[in-house]
């Protein structure tokens, strides 16, 4: 597969896997997604089964055999036959039955490749987190290991008491059991990622740069016009019903209606072996005017049914599935929009969170600058400071474990983000700037790998007047496939575009960074940029 084979190329593939690496290897490999393309496979073949009534069909069959006594039928040892479907009123509405069920099986799959994203885009960024809260806990680690040792000393001079060492030894505990935990998520995340993509548990670190910046997408402008039944959540549901409403009419127009079937049939005939000729002298004819032992027959036949309680009561069972399936599809949609909306109003107060959190790490920041510089001064000589090394680590511990708390609100707030973008349809647009976002310069890897840097050119070339890059058609159509799936509104005209665009600015930051942007609520006062302070 071309995710594989990506993979096996890099250089650095065992140690650090990209974003778009590991979202292209989980389309490629997952078992749901291939059995949602069977599902498409199996109704594809059921359109065909539907039309293929008006082809006829042939068979032949021979046979010969010794017959005494009276004959039961003409003695024929070779018949060839043909049949098929000229019109039925019904036919017609079964075929469009068989084409609205591929309809459905294909935004299905459109939805499981979408699931599949999401899930792998979630558990990376994830995993992503867990790796930087597992480094900065092991600084706590330090740090609360160097705060034990001050302590003590402390103890041991008489300074502290002992309720400050067990303090101390406690927070040292506390943090080595989050870095347990935390290890515990890593492993968790690792594994599921290796279900995802097929690739080792073992050894998964993620490549952050390749996360792009994530934002809540805005609220979809929902008209009048808007039709609610193509959102990617219920959008095979209403194909569903839509389907089983074309059966339920066609079981409808079973009754009333002409049908019109065409049968051909060749046979040979040969009464050496029968009796036939001595029941029925005249049948070979005269030494002058032999029968022809030949039999052809064309013709068609008209059937116009008037009473079949069977096929009655068919089609009424058919239009109380077709109603079921519609109030069905009815009550998902309603599911999902409120699902969504609530998302939408737990993702405003998860970034009301984040702010708080980020703020609080940055206020820590400011303690710690201010604990060091009084530390400073301590050792200057300058008098009226009572900062001792111990206050020191303790603001250094305060400092990073509100690291952990941010990291923390960021991931939920992350992972809500990328759930409200997949409910939205902006997740495929998303998972585009990760593939811009690509830089392959390795020379030998395969086209798939290299085309990454420029798929997101050719998935809208329909859009900018057909421009693609300069991969093969193989590689292109196979990455085209799976990205067109998550944003079905680029590069096909038969799709409809669902929900907003949405366009991300800004680069990514670091966690010390002190101009990093906060995220701000809808009318909150703007959150001034920390300034850079003296050591």
């Amino acid at each position: 597969m071309a995710g594989l084979v990506a993979f096996a190329c890099s250089a650095d593939a065992r140690a650090q896997i990209s974003l778009s690496t590991a979202v292209n290897l989980a389309l490629s490999t997952s078992p749901r997604v291939r059995l949602a393309q069977t599902d498409v496979t199996r109704t594809q073949a059921a359109v065909s089964e539907s039309k293929d009534v008006f082809v006829p069909a042939i068979s032949t069959n021979a046979g010969v055999g010794k017959e005494v006594g009276a004959p039961l039928s003409p003695p024929v040892v070779f018949t060839i036959g043909a049949q098929s479907l000229v019109f039925n009123f019904s036919q017609f509405d079964y075929v469009r039955a068989a084409r609205a069920a591929v309809a459905s099986a294909q935004r299905a799959l459109d939805a499981v490749r979408i699931d599949v994203a999401e899930d792998t885009v979630n558990t990376y960024v994830s995993l992503d987190n867990a790796q930087r809260r597992r480094a900065v806990q092991a600084e706590a680690f330090a740090v609360a290991t160097r705060l034990s040792e001050i302590v003590q000393d402390r103890f041991t001079a008489g300074v502290d008491a002992h309720m400050e060492v067990t303090k101390a030894r406690r927070a040292a505990a506390q943090i080595q059991l989050g870095e347990l935990q935390v290890d515990d998520e890593i492993a968790a995340d690792q594994e599921h990622l290796r279900i995802l993509t097929g690739l080792p548990a073992s050894g998964w670190k993620t490549v952050p740069d390749s996360i792009p910046p994530l934002s809540l997408p805005p609220a979809p402008r929902e008209t009048a016009d808007t039709n609610l039944n193509l959102y990617a959540g219920t959008s095979p549901a209403f194909a569903t019903a839509v389907s089983k409403r074309y059966t339920a009419r066609g079981d409808e127009r079973q009754l009333f209606r002409p049908q019109v079937s065409f049968a051909a049939n060749y046979s040979r005939l040969e009464d050496a072996f029968t009796s036939y000729d001595q029941y029925y002298p005249s049948f070979p004819g005269t030494a002058g005017h032999p029968n022809s032992f030949n039999s052809l027959s064309v013709g068609v036949q008209l059937t116009l049914p008037l009473l079949d309680m069977v096929r009655r009561a068919k089609a009424r069972e058919s239009a109380a599935d077709a109603a079921h399936s519609l109030l069905e599809a009815q009550v998902q949609q309603a599911t999902f929009i409120e699902g969504r909306d609530k998302l939408r109003h737990n993702a405003a107060e998860l970034v009301a969170r984040a702010n708080l959190a980020e703020l609080d790490h940055d206020l820590a920041k400011d303690e710690l600058d201010a604990v060091v510089l009084r530390l400073q001064a301590v050792s200057a000589g300058a008098s009226g400071s009572q900062t001792n090394p111990k206050d020191e680590q303790n603001a250094r511990l305060a400092e990073r474990q509100r690291t952990l708390d941010m990291l923390n609100a960021e991931l939920q707030l992350q992972q809500t983000e990328v759930t409200l973008m997949r409910q939205e349809g902006s997740l495929g647009r998303y998972l585009e700037l990760a593939l811009d976002g690509t830089s392959d310069g390795q020379p030998g890897c395969s086209g798939a790998r290299r085309h990454l840097s420029c798929v997101a050119n050719h998935v809208g070339h329909r859009a900018r007047g057909g421009v693609t890059c300069g991969c093969s058609d193989s590689t292109r159509s196979r990455t085209h496939h799976r990205l067109h799936a998550l944003h079905p509104a680029v590069g096909a005209g038969h799709h409809t575009a669902v929900g907003p665009t949405l366009h991300f600015s800004g680069q990514s930051a670091s966690l010390n960074d002190p101009n990093r942007r906060v995220r701000v609520l809808p009318g909150a006062p703007p959150v001034a940029p920390r300034p850079v302070q003296a050591p």
